[in-house]
């Protein structure tokens, strides 16, 4: 009696396991049953004969859905989103044809410069075309649900029903526990460095089928034209491209499963991590072990970036746009750099909007900068205001051609309640209306 329950216990918890995928995985592709052999475990503890399920018409059309509904810029062929659409058909049967035969080639990557906040340096984006955009989503929507089964608990970024909150909430956690020292990492331009050779290893721990990886590899060879010059990459997967989250998250999760097995709590975002711990000692013995796995996998850990740091000390530490310091948190110094930028590009003395019109642009921005800092200190959000309503009244000011700075005339003239009046967006009273729903 107690085998056959045992195995009815472990058939319905396989059961439930599968369901649960069931909300990550594409019905195009994962039927019940491979969602079960998933969870089961198939032969070899290796999937075969996938491509054919890339280049269906039904994965591809799927994949040009999620493409389309991400938008974003042309690639080096110009082609935009509406131009692939006007000849959708033909364009999602051609590139099954070519898939089929063998005979798909992806375009080079168009690469981009992007500014960091608060710094003069610019991060690298590669933009490939919307007809490869589209390839790479039905690749991912065939790959991700094998890959995403085994990811590690503590790993929280590109993965479907998890966030940089959901992230930040365990880091919250931890802290409220007790621990104390923590190993602030920093990878040195992590999605350029990445080994193309033991990327591919670790992509064939788990798939077998040739036709993909050949797939995988065009993808990370793709050219990269960047101005005028053009280059064949060596190592790396480009920030932009589809695939590259799922990649980077493939390298880097022997890195989660060690840091389990070594007994330490790290919390990892994509290419960012920190590892919380009890002592300093144990945060020394932790930073040792990334060093060495670090190395040995190609990549290295930024010599500036990285450090041991006690917790609740007045430096603190930063994560995912938080300061962690003494107790409390906020929005780091770079964070609020970005936002108060944000704002003055709205609120600039001589733009010709209407009042109104700024107001629900700044809302637009204002709203969703607090749905993410909302747990910080309060201060910060009664600063916050009091910068948007300065911004304002010098903005009106100009419009009325008085001289000078903003002075107490000025509030008695616009008052806290005249924006109010005008719809203008509340952090401070927000924030009060989330704290007295607690009670």
């Amino acid at each position: 009696m107690d085998d056959k329950a045992g195995k009815v216990s472990e058939r319905n918890s396989q059961l439930a396991e599968a369901v649960a995928l069931r909300a990550k995985a594409e019905p195009v592709v994962w039927t019940d049953s491979m969602l079960q052999a998933l969870v089961r475990g198939v032969r070899g503890g290796k999937w075969h004969s996938l491509i054919d399920k890339v280049w269906r018409k039904e994965t591809l059309r799927r994949a040009w859905e999620r493409v389309k509904s991400n938008d974003g810029a042309p690639g080096v062929d110009g082609q935009t989103i509406e131009d692939f659409e006007r000849h959708l058909d033909s364009n999602l049967e051609r590139l099954s044809a070519q898939l089929r035969g063998k005979k798909y080639e992806p375009k080079a990557v168009r690469r981009t410069w992007i500014p960091k906040p608060g710094k003069a340096e610019q991060r690298p984006l590669g933009i490939p075309t919307v007809a490869d955009r589209v390839v790479q989503m039905a690749c991912q929507i065939v790959l991700e649900p094998i890959y995403e089964h085994g990811f590690a608990e503590q790993s929280y970024g590109f993965r479907k029903g998890r966030s940089a909150k959901d992230a930040l909430r365990r880091v919250h956690q931890m802290l409220k526990e007790g621990k104390r020292w923590v190993v602030d990492a920093d990878l040195k331009s992590y999605f350029d460095t990445i080994p193309h050779d033991q990327l591919m290893e670790r992509v064939g721990q788990k798939v077998s089928d040739g036709s993909i990886h050949e797939l995988i590899r065009q993808f990370l060879g793709q050219e990269v034209v960047d101005g005028e010059d053009r280059y064949q990459p060596k190592k790396g997967t480009p920030q932009g491209g589809v695939i590259s989250p799922l990649l980077a998250n493939i390298y880097l999760d022997p890195l989660d499963h060690l840091m389990v097995e070594q007994g330490f709590e790290m919390v990892r975002y994509a290419d960012d991590f920190v590892i919380l711990c009890d002592t300093r000692a144990e945060a020394e013995r932790a930073l040792k072990v990334v060093e060495e796995w670090t190395s040995d996998s190609g990549l290295r850990l930024h010599p500036d970036k990285t450090s041991l740091i006690e917790a609740h000390s007045a430096e603190g530490f930063t994560f995912l746009g938080y300061h962690f310091h003494e107790g409390r948190k906020e929005p780091r110094r770079k964070s609020t750099q970005k936002f108060r930028d944000e704002i003055r590009a709205l609120t600039k003395r001589t733009n010709g909007r209407s009042l109104d019109r700024v107001i629900e642009d700044i809302n637009s921005v204002a709203e969703g900068w607090f749905e993410y800092f909302k747990h910080s200190v309060q201060s910060t959000f009664r600063r916050t205001d009091q910068f948007i309503r300065q911004r304002l009244r010098a903005m009106l000011r100009r419009r009325k051609n008085l001289r000078g700075m903003v002075n107490p005339k000025d509030y008695k003239r616009w008052p806290n309640s005249f924006f109010a009046g005008c719809g203008l967006f509340s952090m401070e009273q927000a924030r009060k209306a989330i704290l007295q729903s607690l009670f």
